[in-house]
């Protein structure tokens, strides 16, 4: 493989801490203080699973996040930051990489309807499988310091 200034798998390096760094942002700019105490996160997403177009995410939501509100919002919160933390550091990064692609599909899957939020998603889920699939932690990683996932 032929690349400009870094090696290939420098490059794959670049894409999971960037994919890292977007969800470090994601996490950072949640007010988690809303999020935790009035749980605002999660009464937005009930809102749009309520009037969603498919009937196992209306059901799907009502079973699995509604009668837990609260824990749902710690999970969803720090999911994003381990991810993001993950990722920048490079630290069981095919865990993390698998990790992100799956809130990328639950999120797609929820915000269905809205274009903005789809393109945010699915460029998230690409960059995730490329980094999988691309071993992108062979390169400034924990893992590669530690001889994980060889």
């Amino acid at each position: 493989m032929d690349t400009i200034w870094l090696t290939g798998a420098q490059w794959l390096a670049v894409l999971r801490i960037g994919l890292g760094l977007w969800w470090l942002e994601s996490w950072r700019h949640k007010d988690r203080k809303a999020w935790f105490e009035r749980g605002t996160g999660i009464t937005w997403a009930a809102s749009i699973a309520a009037e969603h177009r498919w009937n196992a995410v209306r059901s799907g939501f009502e079973k699995a996040v509604a009668p837990h509100p609260r824990v749902m919002a710690y999970v969803v919160v720090y999911a994003e930051l381990a991810l993001g933390l993950g990722l920048i550091t490079g630290f069981l990064t095919p865990i993390a990489l698998v990790g992100g692609l799956l809130l990328n599909a639950l999120y797609f899957t929820l915000m269905v309807h809205d274009v903005a939020e789809q393109g945010q998603n699915s460029m998230m889920a690409l960059m995730s499988v490329v980094g999988l699939f691309g071993m992108s932690w062979q390169a400034w990683s924990l893992d590669s310091a530690f001889g994980l996932f060889l």
